[in-house]
């Protein structure tokens, strides 16, 4: 089992931080590594990256849009892009977004992890920062 983990990959853990017994950066792994990924995707707007300008997920764009099925549509079609192009460990099965009357967008979204066939689901809040 562990050897098919392996591909879930190991990276540094988010947010930066070091690790206390150690004194090290600290690290994710597997599928806490996953779940880091998708929240710096959605937390990232597209352009905040120098490097990687396409980087990141479009729904930052949404926040003062009015609050309609059609801007929730957008929404979560701005997040199934965005996992699909940057995130390619996972299969989304479903992406729910809610306006909140102060700007917010909550986002919860449903995966799977094809390698290990576990099912996960992750919420997500955008703010104007």
């Amino acid at each position: 089992m562990t050897a098919r983990k392996e591909f879930l990959g190991r990276g540094w853990a988010f947010p930066f931080q070091f690790d206390p017994a150690t004194g090290r950066v600290a690290t994710s792994e597997f599928e806490e590594n996953i779940r880091q990924s998708i929240t710096i995707i959605l937390g990232t707007r597209q352009g905040e990256r120098q490097m990687m300008p396409e980087f990141g997920c479009r729904i930052h764009e949404l926040l003062f849009a009015p609050n309609t099925t059609a801007t929730a549509r957008r929404a979560r079609r701005y997040v199934e892009d965005a996992l699909a192009k940057w995130e390619p460990r996972i299969k989304v099965t479903d992406v729910r977004a809610v306006s909140d009357p102060s700007g917010a967008i909550k986002v919860e979204v449903s995966y799977k992890i094809p390698s290990t066939g576990q099912v996960s689901a992750l919420q997500h809040v955008v703010t104007n920062r």
